[in-house]
This record gives C-alpha cells, sequence and structure tokens, in this order.
C-alpha cells in the first residue's frame, strides 16, 4: 500500500535516505503541545514519543510504529509562525544555509546539531516564506507516505512565482514545470523527473496577514468524513471541499490556527 503512486504522479512510499531538495519531513511548533497532539492524535490516529529537544519540548508523530511528523513547544521567547514547515534535505545543511543567503533568503535558526538525530535550519525564502533544511544522520526524515495520516504534498503560497522559483531552483538544484496562463501562476519542482512540491503565484488573493507560506496536504481516506472529524475535535474548515488536479482538496485549521490541507487522492 505505502509503494502506491500518489495523485498527479506523486510518488507514494518513502525512500531510506531523501534525495537532496526533496521535502523529507514537516513540523509544526505550537504553544500547547499536549492539547495539539490529542487533536492530531485523534484526527490522524498518530501516535507520539519525545524527539530532539534543542528547540524545547518536541515529540514525533508516528502512524504505525513509523515516523512521519513532528510537534514541538513553541519558545516564548520567539515569535515563530504557528505553521506546518516542510524540510527539504540536504547533503550539507551548512553548505545550504550559505546558498540560501548568497541567493536572497534568510537563515532564522542554526545551522545546529539536533542531537544524533541530524543537523538542522530553518530558513526563509526572499518573500518571506519559512521552510526548515534537514541533513539527515540517525533521523531520515518521514518513513511513510501514501496513506492516510501522512504527508502528501507541499505547496508554496506566494504573491507570483518567477523570483522565487529561481531562487529555489538555485539553491536545490529542482527542475521547473511551469503552468502559467491567464489567472493561473503554477510551477510544480520536479528532482530527476519527479515532482516533489508546487508553488501557486496567487497575486493579491493571498492575505496580507499571512504573507507567503508552505502549505502541507496530508492525505485522507475520505474528504467529507475527515472535515466532519476535524470540526467535531475544535478544528476549523477554511475552504470547503473542491477538485483539483490532486484529489479532492480542503483548506483546514487546527484549535490554534495552524493551516493545512486535507487531500483524498482520486
Amino acid at each position: 500500500m505505502t509503494d502506491a503512486r500518489g495523485p498527479a504522479g506523486r510518488p507514494g512510499g518513502s525512500d531510506a535516505r531523501h534525495a537532496p531538495g526533496a521535502p523529507c519531513w514537516v513540523s509544526l511548533m505550537v504553544h500547547g503541545l499536549a492539547a495539539t497532539q490529542r487533536f492530531y492524535g485523534a484526527l490522524f490516529g498518530w501516535e507520539f514519543r519525545p524527539g530532539p529537544q534543542q528547540l524545547g519540548p518536541y515529540a514525533r508523530a508516528l502512524l504505525d510504529g513509523r515516523e512521519v511528523a513532528g510537534i514541538g513547544q513553541l519558545p516564548p521567547d520567539r515569535r515563530l509562525p504557528i505553521a506546518w514547515t516542510p524540510y527539504l534535505a540536504s547533503d550539507d545543511v551548512d553548505r545550504t544555509a550559505e546558498a540560501v543567503r548568497s541567493c536572497g533568503g534568510t537563515v532564522g535558526v542554526g545551522p545546529l546539531d539536533a542531537d544524533e538525530a541530524g543537523r538542522m535550519a530553518i530558513c526563509s525564502d526572499p518573500a518571506g516564506a519559512v521552510f526548515g533544511v534537514w541533513q539527515a544522520a540517525a533521523h531520515l526524515g518521514t518513513a511513510v507516505t501514501g496513506v492516510p495520516g501522512t504527508p502528501a504534498w507541499n505547496e508554496l503560497m506566494t504573491f507570483e512565482s518567477a523570483g522565487v522559483v529561481k531562487f529555489y531552483a538555485t539553491v536545490f538544484g529542482y527542475e521547473q514545470e511551469s503552468a502559467v496562463s491567464a489567472g493561473h501562476d503554477y510551477v510544480t519542482l520536479r528532482l530527476g523527473g519527479r515532482p516533489v512540491a508546487g508553488v501557486h503565484g496567487v497575486g493579491s488573493a493571498l492575505r496580507r496577514d499571512r504573507g507567503p507560506h508552505w502549505m502541507t496536504y496530508f492525505e485522507v481516506a475520505g474528504l467529507d468524513e475527515s472535515l466532519e472529524h476535524l470540526v467535531g475535535l475544535g478544528g476549523h474548515v477554511l475552504e470547503p471541499g473542491r477538485d483539483s488536479a490532486l484529489g479532492r482538496v480542503a483548506t483546514v485549521a487546527d484549535p490554534e490556527g495552524a493551516r493545512f490541507s486535507l487531500l483524498q487522492s482520486p
């Protein structure tokens, strides 16, 4: 089941070691760690075990014993957004951080070691969207995809794609497939011909109070049932279910306001 290919050609399963540039992990920093774990545990069937504590209390989410995501306690002295953050794989996080800086991005945290798990940095692109960089050691990243409760896709919501795509392509070596037409600005980022992420330029439709940001999609078996469950757990539906190239998708938020999408594959 975990070897199935995802929608729109997205690969299911997970390589033992993620290729440089590939999304390899998603992480969320929140104020109420225990309550957030209860919410996602009930929504996706996750269980939790402690992870590296470099930035404070942190737990890894597991599905059937395999790691899928992380949730940490937001440090009280840091004004970080409450948002799901994708981590992109790197063979050398220090070198990647230098490339981020030289291409107009910012390194906000690190690079620093996360115990024996690996080495990390938290960066932002020139438009301000936050992402992580992960150099794996003992912890390789998300261990399973393509089943309900796992990250399915990552998409950058930004003002326009051209400039920011050049940044990511230069830093991570992505190939680009554009679908730019009247009223539609979308670029698929590829590695070795495989789609790994998307960049959606939405212009003035991007909320100014939110700014450019990455959106994580999580796989669900049934979208309508999952939305009903989410609301019952205290979450919010921001954009109701709709058809997309990936499948049926809805934009939602958890009780602390972290936005993400639920995806029912075709």
